[in-house]
């Protein structure tokens, strides 16, 4: 926005963004992005040690390690959260805690273990995927998207 459009400003405005400037709190991007770069990466070593485990300890095969693999990691992070261990990972890692199917866990067992003095059916039952609900619905919808745009090219030669 140019400085032509900004509203003028009382000089009481004027102080007060002085003095705002004066104590706000300095973020640290660069070691903030280090930081979720580093443990998000640390999330997916250990997952791809968990596939190794699956593949040759189990016998499965690359196709079907994948989802055991993904439910170990979810509930490797939900007895974290229960534990409040997650919790301290996600605030030092930030979005590295939150991106990967970690988060997703996290993110359902917080609302169960929230509302667990209402009950198990009207508490927990009923706000268990308060959270990831919409996680769950868009990628549902996503992956109808894409199987219906890769079904298209297939059908008509594309790929």
């Amino acid at each position: 926005m140019s400085s032509s459009k900004k509203k003028k400003l009382t000089p009481v405005q004027q102080e007060y963004q002085k003095v705002q400037k004066e104590y706000e709190i300095k973020r640290p991007i660069f070691k903030n992005c280090l930081r979720a770069f580093l443990i998000g990466g640390l999330i997916c070593v250990i997952g791809q040690l968990i596939t190794v485990c699956y593949l040759y300890f189990f016998n499965f095969t690359e196709q079907t390690a994948g989802s055991p693999t993904v439910g170990t990691l979810v509930f490797i992070s939900l007895l974290l959260t229960g534990f409040g261990v997650y919790d301290r990972i996600a605030q030092f890692a930030g979005a590295g805690s939150a991106v990967p199917v970690t988060g997703f866990g996290n993110a359902v067992i917080s609302a169960a273990i929230e509302h667990r003095r209402e009950g198990l059916v009207l508490g927990v039952g009923g706000n268990i995927f308060k959270l990831a609900g919409s996680v769950i619905v868009f990628g549902v919808f996503s992956a109808f998207v894409v199987a219906i745009i890769k079904w298209i090219f297939i059908k008509w030669g594309g790929l």
